[in-house]
């Protein structure tokens, strides 16, 4: 017994009988080469071209209301209609003054040129003349003001009837018929806003700033916007990058763009928070890998790099911008080779690995 004890001892301490460490299983992707697009993203909200808080200018019972909460309307469609009645009256009687200051007025001109006649036979004075042209600006001037007071009142029946200054939606209804509106009340009586299109304002930093006045100074296509959804999911709409701001807030060193959406389908809600990406550049021919290929270290980013032994050996790396899941690799690593995505802890220069096998999926057995 003692004997069987020290063999297994003396095997134990064997170097020749040591097992070698077991591979490291980890999960591999190979670089390949790309044209790499380059997008900035911001958390952006959808602001409408036009947002149109309908007010009255004159003052009155609301009579008529045309539309229905969440109607789409076109630009001229009615809206609502103020009580005409009063100003109707108004335009009666400025159109009847001008009509008795016209009958002066001619009547000043027919006497103007009977003097005028008598003058040159040294009949009147000149005085007289002088007087009567003076009596004939003085009624072209009454004219003058009539006209404009009949105009001033055709005015305030048309601002008795509201329409649509531009087309969109309106929303809910402020002020119900049989009210009385006031001109100089702050409350409106609906909100129209449009939305196709519309747009999404959005930050970015200013590092950026340069790189996206080159893509808007560009010959080529405007810059392409996406606006994705809240948890970047889901694409909602495309559209093109309109303008920036004109200058960088201070505060948080960011500069606002406006992009342009089309929105047939109501993809983009007002006032509704949205991933922003606008693409400003494109990198050609550049070596690509999954994001989680590249590691951080005191020294920089770099990966490590499988060879066909299944050795891996570390490679500092110059990591470039990166899109969703992927990211460009400007040196350090060729198309083809192979790289260490998931498995990484642990892993040094030299070691040998294996590939890992993935779980596959056992379907529930009923009882």
């Amino acid at each position: 017994m003692l004997g069987l004890f020290r063999h297994f001892r003396q095997n134990a301490h064997d170097p020749k009988t040591l097992r070698q460490p077991a591979p490291t299983p980890v999960s591999l992707a190979t670089a390949h080469q790309a044209d790499f697009p380059v997008w900035l993203t911001g958390l952006g909200t959808v602001t409408p071209v036009y947002t149109v808080t309908l007010k009255s200018r004159v003052d009155g019972e609301l009579m008529k209301v045309y539309f229905k909460e969440g109607d789409r309307v076109h630009q001229g469609d009615p809206i609502v209609e103020i009580d005409p009645r009063p100003y109707q009256v108004q335009l009666a009687q400025a159109q009847g003054q001008l009509i008795h200051d016209q009958a002066l007025l001619e009547n000043a001109r027919i006497d103007l040129k009977r003097y005028e006649e008598l003058i040159k036979t040294g009949a009147i004075p000149d005085q007289i003349l002088v007087t009567q042209q003076a009596l004939v600006h003085q009624y072209e001037g009454t004219v003058t003001s009539d006209q404009s007071q009949v105009d001033n009142a055709k005015l305030q029946l048309i601002y008795c009837h509201i329409t649509a200054p531009v087309n969109g939606r309106l929303g809910i209804r402020l002020v119900d018929q049989g009210n009385m509106i006031l001109a100089a009340g702050n409350m409106g009586l609906v909100v129209l806003t449009q939305l196709d299109p519309i747009t999404v304002i959005f930050p970015l930093p200013q590092d950026y700033l340069n790189d996206i006045q080159q893509g808007m100074n560009s010959p080529l296509a405007p810059l392409k916007v996406e606006a994705w959804d809240r948890s970047n999911q889901h694409l909602l709409a495309t559209g093109e990058l309109q303008t920036l701001d004109n200058q960088v807030d201070i505060t948080t060193g960011m500069v606002k763009l406006r992009a342009l959406f089309v929105n047939h389908h109501d993809e983009l809600f007002p006032n509704e928070f949205v991933n922003a990406r606008v693409r400003v550049a494109v990198l050609p021919h550049v070596t690509v890998i999954p994001v989680a290929g590249v590691q951080q270290g005191d020294q920089g980013p770099f990966v490590f790099v499988v060879d066909n032994n299944m050795k891996v050996s570390l490679r500092k790396v110059k990591a470039g911008p990166a899109n969703g899941d992927e990211i460009a690799i400007l040196s350090g690593v060729r198309p083809g080779e192979r790289v260490v995505t998931e498995g990484v802890d642990n892993l040094r220069s030299g070691m040998t690995v294996t590939l890992a096998q993935r779980a596959s999926s056992i379907p529930a057995v009923s009882q």
